[in-house]
Parts: C-alpha cells; sequence; structure tokens
C-alpha cells in the first residue's frame, strides 16, 4: 500500500473480503437446504470412490470452500488489530482477556442452540469453531508472533500426521471428544463440521497478520506492504499446494486424485481440513484480500456499498440468513426441492432483504455501543 491511513481508520479491504465471502456463503447454505443435487462428499471420512461430478455443482460448492476459512482468519485479524488499539490506549489486560473469553463463549454457543435448533440436530459448525478459537486466543495471544506462527504452521503441516493416529476414514467416525478436537463427526443425532484445533491454527496466523497490519499502520520501519506478501504468500501457497497434490500421498487426509482431471486436482478434504485444503484456500484468500487492498488504494470507500454492509455485520448476517434459509425449509418442507437454478434465485432474494436489515443494525450497534449488541 502505497499510503499508510491512520492506524484509527478501519481497513475497508477486510470488510470487503468478509462481505464477499458472506455473499459465497449464502449460496452454499441456500444449495444445502433447496439443492437436491448438492455435492457434499467432500470430506475425507464421506468420499467414494468413481463418483461422477456435475462440473457446475462442482464450481458452486468448491467455489464456497473459501468462506470458513477467511471467516476464521479474519476473525483472528480483527481481533488482534482491536487488541492492539486496547493496548495502545491503556486497556487492562484482564479487561481484554475477560471480553475474548465472554464473546468467544456467546459465538461459540450459537451453533449447539440456535443454529441446532434449525438443524433438528445437535451441530458444531464455524460458529463453535471460530468461538471456541477466540476463547483460546485469550491465553496465546501471550505468545511472541513468531511463536503463534510456528505453532500455527506446524499442525498446518504436520496435522495430518497426529489426526491419522486417532482416525482414518476405514474405521469409522471417532468418538465426540476426538472429534470435536481432531476430525470431524456424521451421524443422525450429532454433527461436528469444525474440529477446533484445525481452525485454531488459522486464527492464529490471522492474528498474526492482525499484528503485522496494526505495526504497518502505525507507520512501523522496515515491513514489507500487505499487497506484496499478500501477493508472496499466495504465491508460496499454490506452489506448495500443487507439490502436495501432485505427489498424491500425505497432506490429503487420504482424499487423493484419481485422475489428472481438473476436478480431481481441486477436489481436496474439508472436513477435516487437509493441508493442500488450507494451502489452496490461504492462497485465494491472499490474493483476493491483495485485490481488495488495491481497490482500495484507488477507489472511494461507500459506505452503503452491500459488500462494506455485509462485511460490517458478519454475525448478525450469518445467524439471520441461516435462519431464513433453514426455517423456511423446515417450515415448507422445501429440503432439497430444487437445483442451482433455484438456489442462485433464493440466494438473491435473501441477499436482498438482508441488505437494509443489515444497514438497519449497522446503525443500531453504532448508535448503542454499550448494549448487547455489542456482541453480535
Amino acid at each position: 500500500m502505497n499510503e499508510k491511513p491512520s492506524a484509527s481508520n478501519r481497513l475497508a479491504s477486510l470488510d470487503w473480503m468478509r462481505g464477499f465471502v458472506m455473499v459465497l456463503m449464502t449460496i452454499d447454505h441456500a444449495s444445502l437446504a433447496f439443492n437436491g443435487s448438492r455435492l457434499s462428499a467432500d470430506s475425507a471420512g464421506l468420499y467414494v470412490l468413481g463418483l461422477s461430478y456435475s462440473a457446475a455443482e462442482f464450481l458452486t460448492r468448491w467455489s464456497t470452500h473459501l468462506c470458513a476459512p477467511t471467516f476464521v482468519f479474519l476473525a483472528g485479524t480483527a481481533l488482534a488489530i482491536s487488541t492492539e488499539r486496547r493496548i495502545a490506549k491503556g486497556g487492562n489486560e484482564k479487561e481484554i482477556d475477560k471480553n475474548l473469553l465472554k464473546r468467544g463463549a456467546i459465538i461459540a454457543a450459537l451453533d449447539p442452540t440456535l443454529i441446532s435448533l434449525l438443524k433438528g440436530h445437535l451441530t458444531f459448525q464455524v460458529l463453535f469453531a471460530i468461538g471456541s478459537s477466540m476463547m483460546l486466543m485469550a491465553l496465546l495471544r501471550k505468545l511472541p508472533p513468531l511463536w503463534l506462527f510456528i505453532l500455527a504452521f506446524a499442525w498446518i503441516l504436520g496435522g495430518e500426521a497426529l489426526t491419522l493416529l486417532f482416525w482414518t476414514p476405514a474405521d469409522g467416525w471417532p468418538d465426540a471428544l476426538t472429534s470435536i478436537l481432531f476430525v470431524t463427526l456424521y451421524s443422525e443425532d450429532l454433527q461436528i463440521n469444525y474440529p477446533i484445533i484445525p481452525w485454531l491454527s488459522l486464527m492464529m496466523l490471522g492474528w498474526v497478520f492482525g499484528q503485522y497490519l496494526s505495526r504497518y499502520l502505525s507507520g512501523a520501519k522496515g515491513l514489507v506492504s500487505p499487497v506484496r506478501l499478500l501477493v508472496i504468500t499466495a504465491i508460496c501457497c499454490f506452489t506448495l499446494f500443487a507439490l502436495f497434490r501432485w505427489l498424491n500421498d500425505y497432506g490429503n487426509m487420504m482424499l487423493i486424485r484419481e485422475s489428472n482431471h481438473w476436478i480431481h486436482w481441486l477436489y481436496v478434504s474439508k472436513y477435516p481440513p487437509s493441508l493442500t485444503f488450507i494451502l489452496l484456500e490461504l492462497g485465494l484468500l491472499a490474493i483476493c484480500l491483495a485485490g481488495f487492498m488495491l481497490i482500495e488504494q484507488h477507489a472511494s470507500v461507500r459506505p452503503n456499498g452491500p459488500l462494506l454492509v455485509f462485511g460490517q455485520t458478519a454475525l448478525f448476517f450469518y445467524i439471520l440468513h441461516r435462519i431464513i434459509l433453514d426455517g423456511s425449509a423446515a417450515l415448507f418442507d422445501m429440503h432439497g426441492f430444487g437445483g442451482l437454478t433455484e438456489t442462485f434465485i433464493i440466494s438473491a432474494a435473501v441477499l436482498l432483504i438482508l441488505y437494509p436489515a443489515c444497514i438497519w443494525f449497522r446503525s443500531y450497534k453504532q448508535a448503542h455501543p454499550r448494549s448487547w449488541v455489542r456482541y453480535i
């Protein structure tokens, strides 16, 4: 970035990136609720050899893989920036930790309560991963950024070896405690999509990036620009992804390529996240965020731009869109009634409904900074 804005300014590019994946997430969850042909075997434990895929169905699902890594990573980034600002203003360390624990607990609790009620069974999804990771960051944030980076990278690189000590796809699903920490679990009464430790590693990386951004924006000398750092990161991630996918062994969480078809190159395990999944999504996140940062340098920020609004009201958006999609599918018995056409039409309708609602909520939250809505 050529010009360094004041450290008090909010980076629109972070909100744009978050808003962009909110749109993708809406498409994914509309497909989950209403698309009878939805591709859902993107897990090492659910994959079946010899499956055939519609390119359109595959790309629709594959494009939304960017959502969860972005949410978790940028949650860490935003937390680090806000924490650094509080510390710079003389904020109390115990109060900072208390806030992390409280907000993390509220977010984590939404999955086994509200979201589970909408789904009809006990479920632990991305909100549980974000909230749990946020609570753990109250302790981990005390570590130097280099140590956080090393620990996160060590898990991303070596987590598969440890995971396979507890579980392999041939063994069926492990017990709930192992699943909630390391793997995934699908049963009639319990679904664990986002185990804590793999997703915590992404929040740790996001926290390190947030600390770096805080230093850069405050004028620290000798730091490479964020755009350059993100482009270098993307190149490294894509290169390593191609290497591990080509080797077709370790790093793929046992979901290996069946052929050299482009679909099989991109068909990686999200549940649990493989090394190749994380590398690919981090690379895409880095290159998209670099693009948004370049746009921010040369374009004015529209305060009511849809991506900005959605990005600034992410948790409210998430809760409301799940109520609309899952609630209507259950209420009107419409699960799997359509295909991709219906998925995109419903997604567009939901986004149109949510846009004015998110503008209202943002204004209400700004007008009531000390109310309970500060946790949403």
